[in-house]
């Protein structure tokens, strides 16, 4: 087994570069950290900005990397205070930057082999090996571009040196080495330019193989229209065929990549530019593609000054110089307009593909590659997108502001969502495929082997047994992580020098790469802003809002971008994941909102024009039309009719109204897409955002409708607000034919709430509003003599007076207002407007209860001298407050009589909505045995009264009654107040004979004063106080009869 001096088994080329790459972006990853952290004054070390080390730090870095601590001790006093705490703080940063010194020296040790083992790179030949060899390149000049972007490295390392000293009397064995890469480094790519001379041939053969490719990639959106790129549909007849090529990893290779390797590879082997056309020509295409370049996340690459610094200090590179230059020019003019044709084709590319492949997902199989050509090419001018919109380099930005991209992200996600959707049927494909056909293949190049060394023959044998022995199981899951890693181990054995079986003598192995893998990189979380406009900008054009969810979506991602080595940013991106998913869904759920707020508003409009207050001016019209004679002179133009919005003579005419409805079914098919995110152990439901809103809004909505000043007291009619919440109503259970939501749930929630004095966020309601409105308003105007109650209209009706009021009261208190009222308010909220009714007559009954202690004496006296009308005539001339005591009763007459109204009116909606309910209640009132206990006949009473159905005892009176005993009264003594209050009520009656306004209208069947509210509040209130007192009502009744 003979093969010279090297042998490539014993090298593990490829298990190094698999390693050394996967550590690499480990140590670019705590790099990043380092720097984000030193750059944000807030997460930098303490040791950085401390005053008191202020003095110390600046020494330290002035003599970096030399380390003198004798005849220094005092600026560094306050060093030898904090030594220990530094050596405990800084030992990560320090570490972190003695692992990028061991990875520099394995980096520089595997290269230097593969010069040894003159490896041969073609990446259409041996793609994983050359692929791996251009990467490790990048990542290594990429961290040591990052590192030497840190300010403080110096500091850092200084710090925790000299603390290191001072604790162990020596300096880290790490630092001597480390303080001169640092120094090394200083300016890093002139650094590597040197350093790479020795690599030059091995690189340049790496990247000049990339001519059949890079330009293939890097074609204009008129090239790929031309041939019809990622199309299924152009050619019909070969749409079941696998879509196959000999370079398919090369197909989906990201243009991002192959960028950072021509622009980096020949900075650092720049002699080959000037003796190789081919190798000018990959440049100068490369730079004029991009302005910068992704070194990692968000930290950028200005390629053409970068280069032009380099190549000045170099003598006989002017023309190298002008190219740059002249490439500078090319790519500020040509290459956003060339990027955002690409992006609009790919849009209509992408659509296509995951409409055809929604309908026929089996075709994920055969054209699996056309899905990861796509996801590739997506995702690569997506993130050019962003890294230009945040690196601007020109006056005009419209080439960087891409309003459509969310379209683009969208339907990224959406070929993803098939892959893993339709997972299983892209793998039964690929192994009856690898089973039946590459493994048969395969089989027969080995067999034709003229010469087959050891190693490759156990590799390839092995490839053969496994992809033979491949079947479909139900639920199996493949792994082919192994298969691929011994294709990368065959790669790097046949790849090197006087190799006995040369890969680029047998190209045709190459060609059986297996490729049934998911491809995709996600969007950048780093450019949080470009991110966040970009999704503004989304919302902002309604036919892009139903891409909006893309963003959420795109959150789920985020945490693949941590790595193992750097496990403490996990919590940062996470907790940025979440933000930023929440703030969308927010926004997007907010967005919806105010178009369902439009709308309502809309609706709401064209449903106050059917009210009946605006057929009066209709009417008047119509009768003067046919009374008036023709006049020359035109009359007042005919008012439109209701309903005219709805008639169209034009299709293409769109009203605003159309505009909403059009913007809302767009924004809410993006809310609906999915039923659940899952965002770093979080779920998020969509839907439920956009019910929390609009169960906010509808709250604010129905406050916002009763329009009530409390300055001027003014308030709407409830009817009108019952017809403008009827209209809301409406489009919100539209609403469902948009969202799978529950929208009954959101009326409960807030109508219910809506019926009690406060709802959940303790803001006042319609209930206290009304409530608050009828109290202190209406029945105030009442005791002030401006209103009085028409037993005939069931009503109040206004008074004319000097001062005329703002409102006319029969407008509020007529049966359909009060109707209007009860359904708004609902049984709660008028329980909660009769009790407070109660709570004023209780308070009144309360002033009437201390006249009667005041005329106690004189009212004992009359109680048992009815009988003697001369006696009683004497005593009467002794009472004092008769006046008040006949207007409080009115009082309370007035708000019992209202109170009437209002449970007529409930009982009348309730019989409309709960009719067998209602009878079945009314069945219970109407049965109730005379023996019954006082108790449970309460109990039914105030069931009944909840019904809206009269009650002989009002339960709620006794209720507000009966909190007004008072601890040093005794019931006899309570019991003889209320006796006495009837009998001076009784006595108190026929002064109202004097009163011109005590004449009683048959038209009105009532008086202008309200006394003939009186009776109501006299049986009431004797009702309830005997109730309360255990009194024989019937007995009081004929007392005060006799009395009176």
């Amino acid at each position: 087994m003979s093969r010279g001096v090297i042998q490539p088994s014993q090298q593990k080329l490829a298990e190094k570069l698999t390693i050394l790459n996967d550590r690499g972006i480990g140590m670019l990853t705590r790099v990043y950290n380092i720097k984000k952290a030193c750059g944000d004054p807030k997460a930098k070390p303490s040791y950085l900005v401390d005053k008191n080390l202020e003095s110390a730090v600046k020494f330290i870095v002035r003599k970096f990397p030399a380390v003198e601590t004798r005849n220094n001790n005092q600026q560094l006093a306050q060093l030898q205070k904090e030594k220990s705490e530094i050596l405990k703080n800084l030992a990560l940063y320090y570490f972190t930057f003695v692992d990028v010194m061991e990875f520099k020296d394995h980096v520089c040790e595997l290269l230097n082999t593969i010069d040894a083992c003159q490896v041969f790179f073609d990446i259409t030949v041996n793609f994983d090996l050359t692929k791996n060899y251009l990467d490790l390149v990048v990542t290594y000049t990429t961290l040591m571009t990052i590192l030497s972007r840190i300010e403080e490295r110096k500091a850092i390392i200084g710090l925790y040196n000299y603390a290191h000293e001072m604790t162990h009397g020596a300096s880290d064995r790490e630092y001597p080495r480390l303080g001169q890469m640092i120094v090394d480094y200083e300016n890093p790519l002139k650094k590597l330019m040197e350093e790479f001379v020795p690599h030059g041939k091995s690189l340049s053969d790496a990247l000049i193989s990339l001519q059949m490719v890079y330009p293939r990639r890097n074609l204009s959106a008129d090239q790929w229209r031309n041939a019809q790129l990622l199309s299924l549909i152009s050619a019909p007849s070969t749409m079941l065929n696998p879509a196959q090529s000999d370079t398919m990893p090369c197909e989906y290779l990201s243009l991002d990549a192959m960028e950072k390797w021509i622009v980096f590879g020949f900075i650092l082997c720049h002699a080959v530019l000037n003796s190789d056309a081919a190798a000018l020509s990959l440049w100068k295409l490369a730079l004029q593609s991009s302005t910068c370049l992704c070194l990692f996340r968000d930290e950028v690459f200005h390629i053409h000054k970068a280069a032009e610094d380099l190549f000045v200090n170099i003598r006989g590179y002017n023309k190298r110089i002008n190219d740059i230059r002249e490439c500078k020019e090319q790519a500020l003019s040509h290459a956003g307009s060339m990027h955002r044709e690409r992006r609009k084709f790919l849009r209509s590319a992408l659509k296509e593909l995951a409409t055809v492949l929604a309908d026929q997902p089996g075709l994920l199989g055969p054209k699996a590659l056309f899905v990861f050509m796509a996801l590739s090419f997506a995702r690569d001018e997506i993130i050019w997108l962003l890294r230009h919109a945040d690196n601007i380099q020109k006056k005009s930005t419209d080439d960087f502001i891409d309003k459509h991209i969310a379209e683009l992200i969208f339907y990224m996600e959406e070929l993803r969502a098939h892959v893993r959707k339709y997972g299983p049927v892209m793998q039964r494909y690929y192994v009856q495929y690898l089973s039946g056909f590459d493994a048969v293949v395969l089989n027969e190049l080995v067999q034709n082997l003229s010469v087959c060394p050891e190693d490759e023959s156990i590799i390839m044998s092995s490839f053969v047994n496994t992809m033979t022995s491949l079947s479909v199981k139900q639920g199996e899951v493949f792994d082919f992580r192994g298969l691929r890693l011994d294709w990368f181990r065959l790669q790097a054995y046949t790849s090197v020098s006087k190799a006995s079986l040369g890969i680029a003598d047998h190209k045709e192995l190459d060609a059986l790469t297996l490729n049934a893998f998911l491809y995709i990189h996600e969007v950048c979380v780093f450019y949080s802003r470009a991110f966040e406009k970009m999704f503004q900008q989304c919302l902002e054009l309604p036919s892009q809002s139903r891409h909006s969810i893309c963003f959420p979506l795109l959150c789920t991602h985020f945490m693949s971008c941590t790595h193992e080595l750097c496990p403490e940013e996990r919590h940062h991106i996470g907790d940025r994941s979440l933000s930023l998913c929440n703030m969308f869904l927010d926004e997007m759920a907010k967005q919806a909102r105010n178009l369902i707020t439009d709308i309502c508003t809309e609706q709401c409009t064209l449903s106050d024009q059917l009210l009946p207050k605006h057929c009066a001016k209709t009417i008047s019209q119509a009768v003067n039309k046919k009374s008036k004679k023709a006049t020359g002179k035109k009359g007042e133009p005919e008012r439109e009719k209701p309903g005219v919005e709805s008639m169209r003579k034009n299709r293409l005419l769109v009203t605003n109204l159309d505009k909403l409805h059009t913007a809302l079914s767009e924004l809410c098919f993006s809310i609906n897409y999915v039923p659940n995110l899952a965002v770093w152990e979080h779920t998020f439901t969509p839907r439920e955002y956009l019910t929390s809103h609009l169960e906010i809004r509808f709250t604010k909505s129905i406050v916002g409708m009763t329009m009530y000043n409390q300055a001027t007291q003014e308030i709407a009619k409830p009817s009108e607000l019952l017809t403008s919440v009827r209209a809301y109503m409406t489009v919100l259970q539209s609403i469902e034919n948009y969202v799978t939501i529950d929208i009954t749930r959101v009326f409960n929630n807030v109508l219910l709430q809506q019926t009690q004095h406060l709802d959940s966020h303790g803001e006042p309601t319609i209930t206290s509003l009304y409530t608050n409105w009828y109290l202190e308003t209406l029945l105030r105007q009442v005791s002030n003599g401006h209103i009085a109650y028409f037993p005939a209209m069931k009503a109040f009706v206004n008074l004319p007076t000097e001062n005329e009021l703002t409102f006319n009261a029969e407008e509020y208190s007529d049966i359909s207002e009060m109707r209007s009222l009860s359904e708004l308010l609902g049984p709660y909220g008028m329980k909660f407007l009769s009790e407070s009714l109660m709570w004023h007559i209780s308070s009144q009954v309360a002033e009437l209860k201390k006249l009667v202690v005041e005329n106690m004496e004189v009212l004992t006296q009359m109680r048992t001298s009815f009988d003697k009308p001369e006696h009683m005539a004497a005593l009467f001339k002794k009472l004092t407050s008769v006046d008040s005591v006949l207007k409080r009763m009115t009082i309370i007459g007035v708000i019992l009589s209202f109170r009437s109204l209002a449970q007529e009116a409930l009982r009348d909606v309730l019989s409309c909505h709960i009719p067998f309910l209602v009878s079945s209640v009314e069945d219970f009132k109407d049965h109730i045995p005379r023996e019954t206990d006082m108790k449970v006949a309460m109990n039914v009473y105030e069931l009944s009264s909840a019904a809206g159905l009269p009650c002989e005892i009002d339960p709620a009176l006794v209720v507000a009654l009966s909190s007004q005993k008072s601890e040093n009264i005794s019931p006899e003594e309570e019991y003889k107040i209320a006796c006495l209050l009837m009998v001076f009520v009784a006595v108190s009656l026929p002064t109202l004979a004097s009163n011109v306004m005590s004449q009683y209208s048959p038209a009105i069947e009532g008086h202008c004063n309200n006394i003939h509210c009186l009776a109501k509040a006299i049986n009431q209130i004797a009702a309830a106080l005997f109730t309360i007192h255990k009194g024989s009502i019937e007995d009081r009744l004929k007392e005060f009869l006799a009395v009176r």
